[in-house]
């Protein structure tokens, strides 16, 4: 690729062509292509997150094209932290793409960046390294759910007339004025990147910019009165900004932030702007990464203190107050707010509900459109379903390739992965289905920072759980299957998978193994550790459990000890 395609961006291949020797490996690049397609600098590889990478550097992504573009059907390629290191003969049912990525034994982050220096690593983030990012829809439905979560527990299941403050507008953070609007309700958002709120206002990820925060008060309880949907983004450092807020004694009903705390060297800290945090990272690395620990300090002080004066606070995923930990803080103050996983997502777990998602490799727009029906045709019951996927189709924008992700259950996932797979096979759709899902689901991720923190049982810290994920989609034929850590540095484990729904009979016999084995242990870890509703399911009692898979456990809430040796 010459220098001028770098810098214009990757596009995702579309159409019947095939340039691989195989729809999977074709599928699987496609994913890849895709992923620069939607990223935020495609110029280095970084899809989001501020370091996130789809490869290591140019080099890595050409010859990882060239290996999938030569790739047999009876061949596996190995990645290695967003670098091809080898092709090994394997066979037909085997994954096509095996992954290890981000993994660094007691990383810290000055550690981290010296390997990423050294060309020894780079940093995957989620769906970043695995190439299974779909644009901004991945975590619009997310902070879309967790919002409704949010509204069940505390305003009767409404937001609108209701005020969402909150931070950040990057890749992910993008998501939070369309999810609120999406209610119904209204959003403040910071952003310290003028260049940034140029593009999510004229992208319609929010409404209208504002010069202070008194108009922006002003403007959000004005349409909270008349229940008027808003998306308001105010220029400005959130941490400055919120102390500002406490002093003018406003009262937002939510506040949370989507800062990209989970990487110090990432967040713009209190007092510079974008471009001086550049030059000082680069200059001074520890004098910044104090001024970064410095500025989440202040920033959580103030989210305890919105939490005191009555407002739903909770970490959305940024990590700050781990990181605030690791600068000192005692942890009964930084933990003083919930995580949302552990606050309110979680019981969507036990049903193995997550970020499960589809990606129509033709690049046809009526691919999307007849997989948005069937799901509504296959769930008809199902209030997440039917509520999501018609707001989507109706207010989503199309990224890159056509995709949709749904908040989809065990059982559920499998239904949907051979019917779609069917819909391949007799024509109905133009191409083959890449089915994927976010790293953040029921059984692919421990992080007792985050996604694990307060397990009843204790389990935070045991990370079994993904690893046994990853071996379980290995061994029910996944065509991708990664290994990674993120976030909160060396203290974590997720896996990604990908799935090709090609029409094929033995897409069926995967897709019925694997939309089972990556759910399915999610689980059996929640009903290890004792929660009554994934015990259900997992016995087939559950409200969302296909009739014809149960999942046997030996286990017994008196139990002390391991499960006995014997064959399922």
């Amino acid at each position: 690729m010459s220098t001028v395609a770098m810098l214009n961006g990757v596009k995702a291949h579309r159409g019947q062509e095939l340039r691989c020797k195989g729809w999977k490996q074709e599928s699987i690049l496609r994913m890849l292509e895709n992923n620069l397609e939607n990223a935020e600098r495609p110029e280095n590889l970084v899809v989001y997150g501020g370091i996130g990478k789809a490869a290591r550097n140019w080099e890595s992504y050409h010859a990882i094209v060239e290996a999938l573009k030569n790739l047999e059907n009876d061949e596996t390629l190995a990645v290695q932290a967003g670098m091809p290191v080898a092709v090994f003969k394997t066979h037909r049912l085997a994954p096509r793409v095996v992954m290890g990525n981000t993994n660094v034994i007691n990383a810290n982050w000055p550690m981290f960046y010296k390997l990423m220096e050294q060309n020894l690593t780079t940093f995957s983030s989620y769906t970043a390294g695995p190439w299974q990012y779909i644009g901004s829809q991945g975590v619009v439905e997310g902070t879309f759910e967790t919002l409704s979560l949010v509204a069940d527990e505390h305003f009767g299941g409404e937001l609108a007339g209701r005020i969402f403050f909150t931070a950040g507008l990057g890749g992910m953070g993008r998501s939070q004025p369309f999810a609120m609007t999406m209610h119904g309700g209204v959003t403040v958002c910071v952003e310290v990147r003028e260049d940034i709120i140029k593009q999510r206002i004229a992208s319609r990820y929010a409404d209208i910019q504002v010069a202070s925060l008194n108009e922006a008060i002003e403007l959000a309880e004005d349409a909270k009165a008349r229940k008027q949907p808003l998306g308001i983004i105010l220029a400005g450092n959130m941490c400055d900004v919120m102390e500002e807020a406490l002093e003018l004694g406003w009262k937002p009903d939510i506040v949370t932030e989507m800062c990209p705390c989970h990487d110090p060297y990432a967040l713009v800290a209190s007092g510079f702007t974008p471009g001086d945090a550049v030059s000082l990272r680069i200059g001074d690395p520890d004098t910044y990464l104090q001024r970064s620990r410095e500025t989440m300090l202040r920033m959580v002080k103030s989210l305890n203190r919105f939490m005191d004066r009555g407002s739903v606070v909770f970490e959305y995923g940024t990590f700050i107050r781990k990181e605030c930990v690791d600068a000192g803080m005692p942890r009964e103050e930084a933990f003083r707010f919930p995580g949302c996983i552990a606050r309110y997502v979680r019981p969507l777990f036990f049903q193995g509900r997550g970020p499960f998602r589809w990606t129509c490799i033709s690049g046809e727009q009526a691919d999307q459109a007849r997989l948005d029906k069937l799901a509504l045709e296959l769930f008809p019951d199902d209030q997440i379903v039917q509520r999501w996927i018609p707001r989507a189709s109706a207010k989503l924008p199309i990224e890159g390739l056509p995709a949709r992700i749904c908040f989809l259950g065990f059982g559920q996932r499998k239904a949907f992965g051979l019917a779609a797979n069917a819909l391949v096979r007799n024509g109905e759709l133009k191409g083959p289905i890449a089915f994927s899902r976010d790293n953040l689901d029921c059984g692919s991720i421990a992080n007792p920072a985050f996604e694990t923190e307060d397990m009843i049982d204790g389990s935070d810290a045991i990370s079994d759980w993904p690893y046994l994920n990853a071996l379980l989609n290995t061994a029910a034929m996944a065509d991708l299957v990664a290994i990674q850590a993120n976030g909160t540095m060396g203290i974590s484990a997720h896996t990604g998978v990908t799935m090709i729904a090609d029409g094929t009979d033995e897409a069926d016999m995967r897709l019925e193994a694997c939309l089972t084995t990556d759910a399915g242990i999610g689980i059996v870890r929640h009903a290890q550790a004792g929660y009554p509703m994934a015990r259900q399911v997992a016995e087939g009692k559950g409200p969302l459990t296909d009739e014809t898979i149960s999942i046997p456990l030996w286990w017994s809430p008196d139990a002390n000890f391991g499960p006995p040796l014997k064959k399922a």
